[in-house]
């Protein structure tokens, strides 16, 4: 082990070895190595950071498991009450892995102002509403105070604020239709007391969050009927389970469906991101893998010479192909520590100022999201080193065929 280790050590350090041939082969293994390197670990945490990103907002603005009548309703506007007076509220003990469950109720409208009018849902919510989930996305003043006596707060998104020419502390006029189209709509008048942006497009364009009393007035509901519950797990990649246990245990009147069923298009949108990063990983295990082959065929043909003297003093074939195997392995670790560093500084800066910009109507995001998973990482790097030392055994097999004899006798 010693006695391989001096003699890659010295291949490596020597000045022999620095101004031979092969420097320029082994600085493009080394260069395509970090390369690789960068590209995989930008892939995979924009990847999954996008994929994170997206399913918090959906989550957000939905929870992951919605409960509502079991109808033909496909609309986004609760028609039919459901009572709250459910065992499953305001705790859902019967499943585990829940954390929180809310009442919600929606109803669509036109927003009317001097300059603009626009169709909007309103989404009446609870003192129970999960408003930590739109913290982040709030620009401009508070959440509306639902919890006290009924009043006139509004969220709206920036997107409908700009379209209406609606700021902070503006009140506006709100026509709800009846279900008899032959009565007045009913009236309201809102005040804007916070501006939203969740960079996601279709709830941008849509919702307005405000008291679930409103709604349940102008529907003439009773204060203890809502148009659905939205439910909240602790895992994510549990949900379709979840979504089947939470089914389960409420009455047969209702109905549950998961944020993965409602938004399918999104979330199967999102699965390709999976094969695109799988795809980049191999393609660069690849690509870095040949240019190692390359390089460590080079070494060994510009070292026949001690391969031949070695052999002569007696060392098998398997202690020389070490010792080149030791040596690719200094040049692989060269490669993923440029890489990490490069990759890791690129995804800080990123991460903490946003440089990279995208298009909200086709990402769903404002500017690429990172995720740093250092344990994958960690598997990336260390993939890449297994992958392409035993890829490497093939290429040093080469060592058997040479010949002590004819190596020296050429010389």
């Amino acid at each position: 082990m010693n006695f391989e280790y001096f003699i890659a050590k010295r291949l490596t350090t020597s000045k022999q070895y620095k101004s031979s041939i092969s420097k320029p082969i082994i600085k493009i293994a080394i260069s395509a190595i970090a390369i690789g390197v960068v590209m995989m670990l930008i892939s995979v945490a924009t990847g999954l950071g996008l994929q994170q990103k997206i399913r918090q907002k959906v989550s957000a603005f939905n929870g992951h498991i919605i409960i509502s009548n079991f109808d033909d309703n496909q609309s986004e506007v609760s028609k039919v009450p459901i009572s709250s007076n459910q065992e499953f509220y305001p705790e859902f003990k019967s499943v585990k892995g829940i954390n929180h469950i809310q009442a919600v109720a929606t109803k669509a409208g036109i927003i009317r102002t001097e300059r603009a009018f626009e169709g909007v849902i309103l989404k009446g919510v609870g003192a129970d509403y999960k408003w930590d989930n739109l913290h982040e996305f709030i620009l401009e003043g508070r959440i509306p105070n639902v919890k006290n006596q009924l009043n006139q707060e509004i969220l709206i998104s920036q997107f409908l604020a700009n379209r209406l020419f609606l700021k902070v502390g503006d009140t506006f006029n709100t026509f709800f239709l009846k279900e008899d189209s032959n009565e007045m709509p009913n009236l309201r008048v809102f005040k804007v007391v916070g501006i939203y942006n969740s960079g996601f497009q279709e709830f941008d364009a849509t919702y307005i969050l405000g008291d679930i009393r409103h709604i349940q007035r102008i529907n003439r509901w009773k204060p203890h009927e809502v148009g659905a519950f939205e439910v909240f797990v602790d895992d994510f990649n549990q949900i379709s389970q979840k979504g089947e246990e939470v089914y389960e245990q409420i009455p047969y009147s209702l109905d549950s469906k998961t944020i993965t069923d409602k938004y399918y298009y999104i979330f199967e949108w999102l699965e390709l991101f999976d094969f695109n990063i799988i795809v980049i990983l191999v393609i660069m295990v690849v690509v870095a893998t040949i240019n190692m082959i390359v390089a460590l065929l080079v070494l060994i043909l510009e070292r026949t010479q001690m391969i031949a003297i070695l052999k002569a003093l007696g060392a098998n074939n398997w202690t020389i192909r070490k010792i080149f195997l030791y040596n690719a392995f200094y040049i692989i670790l060269r490669g993923l520590l440029w890489g990490n560093l490069i990759a890791i500084t690129l995804l800080f800066f990123q991460h903490q100022f946003g440089i990279i910009k995208l298009n909200p109507e086709n990402y769903y995001v404002n500017q690429a999201p990172v995720s740093f998973n250092w344990l994958l990482f960690l598997g990336i790097n260390l993939g890449t080193i297994t992958i392409s030392l035993l890829v490497l055994l093939i290429p040093s097999y080469i060592i058997t065929k040479i010949s002590p004899i004819k190596a020296l006798r050429f010389d």
